[in-house]
């Protein structure tokens, strides 16, 4: 794996047990992590969370031989913004990467005093910051680039394929838990009854859409 994304142009640090890690995340900042749920000497996803709690920016891709769909969920719950599922091939392993990668430079603070301010929400696209209520809270990388995205087309709905390709910058099939799981995790932060969504509502059988009246 370090050879392959190597061979994209990027450096790679290898870190064999939790503590290194810990150490190397401190040391400087890094574009990406790549991180394996089955770890020697510790539990991959307490691990995302806690990495999460250093970094809620840096794009992070979990490996994983657990296959299962709850698997794939808990991982994303977790704070993964991708999941890879073992075995995969050299080509998607090098896909993910460059695309995470790509969204996280395309995501990067530019000068722009672009605000949108629907009641709730306030998002600053300069500061890449959001409020609830005038209260302050901390998106992923992702989080925030889904919500921006949405946010800029009110009442538009949009199928998981395309949310897939527009925000996550690729389309393939059968990675629609992706885009519920994210939904999920923005609701349980923007959303007052996350179990009635009234900002990010979904329509069956379609995908989902901002809901800016609702707001109101």
């Amino acid at each position: 794996m370090r050879l392959h994304i190597e061979m994209l142009g990027h450096q790679v640090q290898c870190c064999d047990t939790l503590a290194f890690a810990r150490k190397a995340l401190h040391q400087r900042a890094w574009a990406l992590t790549v991180l394996d749920l089955s770890l020697p000497d510790g539990d991959g996803l307490e691990f995302c969370r806690e990495l999460r709690t250093i970094d809620a920016q840096m794009p992070l891709l979990m490996l994983t031989a657990r296959g299962t769909e709850v698997d794939r969920v808990h991982g994303l719950e977790a704070g993964a913004d991708d999941y890879l599922t073992k075995p995969f091939g050299v080509m998607e392993l090098q896909a993910r990467v460059r695309a995470l990668l790509r969204r996280a430079t395309l995501s990067k603070p530019v000068p722009d005093t672009e605000i949108i301010d629907i009641p709730p929400l306030r998002l600053d696209l300069a500061k890449r910051t959001v409020a609830v209520r005038n209260l302050d809270i901390e998106l992923t990388a992702t989080e925030f680039d889904l919500l921006v995205f949405l946010a800029r087309r009110p009442g538009v709905v949009f199928s998981r394929q395309q949310l897939l390709s527009e925000v996550w910058g690729y389309n393939h099939e059968g990675y629609e838990h992706t885009v519920n799981s994210h939904i999920s995790r923005l609701r349980a932060k923007v959303e007052s009854e996350p179990m009635t969504p009234s900002v990010i509502c979904t329509v069956w059988g379609v995908g989902y859409k901002f809901e800016p009246q609702a707001t109101s």
